[in-house]
């Protein structure tokens, strides 16, 4: 993609704008988010046959859009279904096609890790990891230890059976647009800053369609983690001996790929699995429908043009322009790699 084209779009895609959860009730789920920062916003509701036309699912359909701050992505929609699909991935490894989970800034995952080590002993459905230490940036710059500052992060894996969360804590350095901690919150955290998925393609075929189709900037690629590099990611993804994924990560045109200091949040991460690794495919289970975090949605300028993009792409079940819950002109669609996503008219 040229610079003249991602200045044409510089306007018209922002960051991952909401992870929407299915959620059986709303309530407990309210409560939970309420301790990371988040706000109700808004509360629409949709038929049976409008959810059909605009998600795929024959039922009923309330959701809660939760603010964070001032933040305009890294949102939550809380999905109720009258008739939810499944369960969703539940407790699955991150390890899987399908898999979809959320990333936030905290000035204390200590705490949170405290509270997972309880639920865990109060016998309550949970997986987590202990916070390891990680070298994101210039892994490769040495550093004498308690001589020069530690810079990296502390983070962690929470899995639930309605979320799925990484949590991190910077230390020795700040990103000034990348996460705002809500400093009133229980966790002190941040909105969202990032998305992730997992894909298997050997190519990187289906990477081009964010670039081409959504105008999103590719501001790392290629980025390798491996069982012996990373314990973090070794934890996280339940990578065992030899194997290892490729990170590549898309920002909203505003962002950079050459200075860090310049990301902004909203960023999708795509894990890209070698396809000599058997994976499992868990598709049906992170999609609309489902119970658990089941898409993520942009917020975009020229929903029309995006229609036309998507017509002319390889995505795959493009829905028309029909309103959503909130009122908003809103459009889904499959994107190459299986996965479901929303558009939303900003």
């Amino acid at each position: 993609m040229n610079q003249q084209q991602i200045s044409s779009h510089a306007a018209s895609i922002g960051g991952v704008y909401e992870v929407c959860i299915g959620v059986p009730e709303p309530l407990a789920a309210i409560q939970y988010w309420q301790q990371f920062g988040y706000r109700i916003d808004r509360i629409g509701e949709l038929s049976a046959p409008a959810a059909q036309q605009l998600y795929g699912v024959n039922s009923g359909l309330r959701s809660i859009r939760l603010a964070h701050q001032h933040a305009d992505c890294g949102l939550i929609r809380l999905m109720v279904w009258d008739a939810p699909t499944n369960d969703g991935l539940g407790l699955e490894s991150m390890k899987v096609k399908g898999n979809r989970w959320a990333t936030t800034l905290t000035a204390d995952v200590l705490n949170i890790a405290n509270h997972a080590a309880e639920a865990a002993k109060a016998d309550l459905p949970i997986k987590s990891t202990i916070p390891h230490w990680e070298i994101i940036y210039h892994k490769e710059r040495a550093s004498r230890p308690f001589l020069d500052p530690a810079i990296g992060v502390r983070e962690m894996l929470l899995i639930q059976p309605l979320a799925r969360q990484v949590l991190f804590q910077r230390f020795g350095y700040t990103m000034p647009h990348y996460g705002q901690i809500n400093q009133t919150a229980a966790f002190q955290t941040s909105q969202f800053t990032h998305m992730g998925m997992v894909i298997q393609d050997d190519s990187k075929q289906t990477l081009k369609f964010y670039e081409e189709v959504l105008g999103l900037l590719r501001v790392r690629d290629d980025i390798e983690t491996s069982y012996e590099s990373s314990l973090a990611g070794r934890e996280i993804f339940d990578l065992a001996p030899g194997e290892k994924f490729f990170v590549t990560a898309f920002d909203e045109p505003r962002s950079s790929p050459t200075d860090f200091l310049a990301a902004r949040p909203g960023r999708l991460y795509i894990i890209r699995f070698p396809d000599s690794l058997v994976l499992k495919e868990r598709f049906d289970r992170a999609k609309p429908g489902c119970l658990g975090m089941c898409l993520y949605t942009y917020q975009v300028n020229g929903l029309n043009e995006y229609l036309d993009r998507l017509k002319a792409s390889q995505a795959k079940n493009i829905t028309e322009i029909v309103t959503n819950e909130f009122g908003e002109s809103s459009l889904s669609f499959i994107a190459p790699d299986g996965y479901v996503w929303t558009l939303l008219s900003s």
